[in-house]
């Protein structure tokens, strides 16, 4: 296999761990904001923020990497992608920002503290809501002809769209609660086990319901799954997603074992997005653009590929470093500065 055949495929993994590590790290923070009003008072919401005090930041740079890899490697599906969904992403990093802002004057506002905890809670809401609408649009598939996109501002409207948007709200709800368990104690970890029971079914409800969409989108998404014998070999990953399931109803109310719940979070999400993977492969932006016809030259993804190949892992080790420095419970009377 040649150049053009192979960077393509790495660039796919890059950009999909890079989309699945943002997820997951930024997610539950983005939880811990939908989570807000469920706090019984500011002294509470405080203690809730100061568990993601000093990690948050971080949690972007995977965004950034996701973004900009798309950009050097698939630049055809780049333009498609902010042709297509230009107002969701739009109100994704309006809320992203209006999320950080809120973090950091809530902990310095004494008149106004109120608002900027309320402004956390609405941009945590709508930055996760518009990450689902926008994994709707793409998974149901875009008009294209000759590689461009040939539909409207609004296509990304739609029954399935508003679906996935809500169902990304309650995902990151669970990873909220979970880490919730895993970073706290007393009164705010009670709160968040009993939260976390119902999340988990509400979440596998939604899983449910855009498992049975899927077969009926235009982009035949679940096409590969019942062709030929891959139901066979496939089948593991929605097994694996009802014994997580189980395992995770049974952990949020198991008292000692408090890294359990957010783990298993964490897997949940990384089997859907296995499965999300698995049907959309070998294609970049359904439901007809695939990676190699996306793919930028083999000279650019190459010079880019070497400065990622330095990159990416400081990105890591920093990572890793900050939430190791910052590990163990968080307690209630700990300030943010």
């Amino acid at each position: 296999m040649d150049l053009a055949t192979v960077l393509p495929v790495v660039w796919f993994g890059v950009i999909g761990f890079g989309v699945l590590m943002y997820v997951l790290l930024d997610g539950f923070v983005l939880g811990l904001g939908i989570l807000a009003p469920f706090a019984e008072d500011g002294e509470q919401l405080d203690h809730m923020m100061n568990t993601a005090a000093p990690i948050w930041d971080g949690n972007e740079t995977w965004l950034v990497l996701g973004g900009a890899g798309l950009l050097a490697a698939f630049p055809a599906a780049y333009s498609i992608v902010l042709s297509a969904l230009y107002l969701p992403v739009l109100l994704m990093l309006i809320a992203l920002v209006f999320r950080g802002v809120a973090f950091e004057f809530r902990f310095k506002a004494r008149r106004a503290r109120r608002f900027w905890g309320a402004a956390f809670a609405l941009g945590s809401l709508f930055a996760a809501f518009a990450q689902g609408v926008i994994l709707g649009a793409l998974v149901e598939g875009m008009p294209l002809q000759g590689g461009k996109y040939v539909g409207g501002a609004l296509d990304w409207f739609s029954p399935f769209s508003m679906l996935t948007g809500t169902a990304v709200v309650f995902g990151y709800a669970l990873l909220g609660s979970t880490w919730l368990i895993l970073k706290t104690e007393g009164r705010l970890q009670a709160i968040a086990r009993t939260l976390t029971r119902p999340l988990v079914l509400v979440v596998v409800a939604f899983m449910g319901l855009v498992s049975a969409w899927l077969p009926f989108l235009d982009s035949r998404i679940m096409a590969r799954w019942f062709e030929g014998a891959n139901f066979l070999w496939l089948s593991p990953v929605p097994l694996l997603v009802l014994v997580n399931a189980l395992w995770l109803w049974r952990a949020a109310m198991r008292e000692g074992r408090d890294a359990a719940p957010f783990l298993l979070t964490l897997c949940f999400f990384g089997l859907g997005f296995a499965g999300l993977v698995l049907g959309i492969w070998p294609n970049i932006v359904p439901p007809s653009l695939t990676i190699w016809e996306a793919a930028s030259p083999p000279s650019s993804q190459g010079f880019v590929l070497a400065g990622l190949a330095v990159l990416l892992p400081l990105i890591l080790g920093y990572t890793a470093w900050s939430y190791y420095v910052f590990r163990g419970k968080i307690q209630a009377d700990a300030g943010y500065h």
